[in-house]
């Protein structure tokens, strides 16, 4: 499959969520403890464990627990790119490289690239804050405002793949978040949700 080559401008700040929580004094356990309930034990008992704020462009986001040895997975005690987010998430390493590249835009001033070859994969089994399903930024009124529950997340290679589903997160089974081209980042940030139990709506 052909990668695609995703870029923004610096000047873009992407926010992922309305919740704009501040930052707590919680201890590094009890992050630790609920980062692990992001995603299956398999994956998250051995999983490296990062806080969700103090980023930098040389370490990224701090290290609160070592991986194990064979374990590829990082999972957050909230969703990185909101600091304050109580919403834990894992993530596989093409995941991590596009948290990364949304990083360096928000935080670094840099240009958005992202490029994969494979399918990458989140989980998020504790449910996401409420969320514009048009625009990442939450600024415009159109959009279908969601608050999806425990779920797997899940990024593709081309937008191609993913131009048969649904854009509307009601419509029953996965769906594209990010996906509508008015969205004011057309495609770059999409990514396809897929949600794993019954939920309130």
């Amino acid at each position: 499959m052909k990668a695609i080559k995703l870029m923004l401008v610096s000047s873009l700040v992407v926010c992922f969520s309305t919740t704009n929580a501040a930052a707590s004094d919680e201890s590094s356990n009890a992050k630790i403890q609920r980062a692990m309930k992001a995603a299956p034990s398999s994956i998250s008992a051995g999983a490296e464990i990062r806080d969700v704020t103090g980023w930098t462009a040389e370490d990224g986001w701090p290290i609160l627990r070592d991986r194990e040895v064979g374990n590829t997975w990082t999972c957050f005690p909230g969703v990185p790119l909101n600091p304050g987010d109580k919403h834990p998430m894992c993530n596989d390493q093409v995941w991590m490289n596009w948290l990364n590249a949304a990083a360096d835009v928000m935080y670094g001033g840099q240009p958005w690239v992202f490029t994969t070859n494979t399918v990458g994969f989140s989980y998020m089994l504790r449910g996401d804050a409420l969320v514009n399903n048009n625009d990442a930024t939450g600024t415009v009124s159109f959009g279908t405002l969601d608050q999806e529950g425990p779920h797997l997340m899940m990024l593709f290679p081309s937008v191609e793949e993913v131009a048969d589903l649904y854009l509307e997160p009601n419509a029953g089974g996965p769906y594209v978040m990010w996906g509508d081209v008015t969205a004011p980042f057309g495609n770059a940030l999409i990514h396809v949700m897929i949600p794993l139990t019954d939920r309130d709506r």
